[in-house]
């Protein structure tokens, strides 16, 4: 086996289960409603994003290939500080929105919630 050979085997290995590379390991995942019927469009922060390029659909989850991340609830003080003018908040909050077909009409179904991978929730 050359060189290059062996190199592409090691990549082909290395690809994770979801198929995007060795790059994702593991996948965020948003759960889907269950009164959102495929096919369906997907935005996070109100950029539409590329079923297998950007997510792949297993069920009724969204994986994405990106980290994605939501805020999560303010504790006292720091809501306090934000009241007051102290401080304000700037941590990073990805909305996940799915636009949708359901009775002849788009629906979205916005600001699902998004799950880490575990270990990192």
């Amino acid at each position: 086996m050359g060189v290059g050979e062996r190199d592409g085997a090691q990549r082909e290995g290395s690809k994770s289960s979801l198929g995007f590379g060795s790059a994702v390991a593991e996948a965020w995942t948003v759960p889907l409603p269950d009164y959102v019927p495929e096919p369906l469009q997907v935005y996070v922060n109100g950029v539409q994003q590329t079923p297998g390029t950007d997510y792949v659909v297993r069920g009724r989850l969204l994986e994405f290939t990106k980290p994605l991340a939501q805020e999560g609830r303010l504790g006292f003080i720091r809501w306090a500080s934000i009241f007051l003018g102290i401080a304000g908040t700037y941590r990073k909050h990805d909305s996940v929105d799915v636009i949708y077909e359901a009775g002849g009409r788009r629906q979205v179904a916005a600001g699902l919630p998004v799950v880490p991978p575990a270990g990192l929730s």
